[in-house]
């Protein structure tokens, strides 16, 4: 359901920072950046410590740290969370 969107942190030592979200697990999402939280090793996130925004990412985009990085610069979100 979540998989692919591009989230805000708005809680924790990642706050402000934008992340993907890869994976779900009961209540959590596991969320990746491709620098400090890398694909193989995402951070798990309780879903009120995230804002959702209206971007969506591709499979292919976030199968990689490289292309989920890019991905990620590519994505010009100006919005206040």
């Amino acid at each position: 359901m979540y998989t692919g969107r591009i989230v805000k942190s708005i809680a924790g030592r990642d706050k402000g920072y934008l992340l993907a979200v890869i994976g779900e697990d009961k209540g959590f999402v596991l969320i990746a950046d491709g620098k400090e939280r890398p694909v193989e090793h995402p951070k798990r996130k309780n879903v009120k410590h995230i804002s959702f925004t209206e971007k969506r990412l591709c499979k292919d985009e976030f199968i990689s740290n490289k292309s989920l990085r890019k991905a990620l610069k590519k994505c010009d979100i100006k919005e206040d969370f």
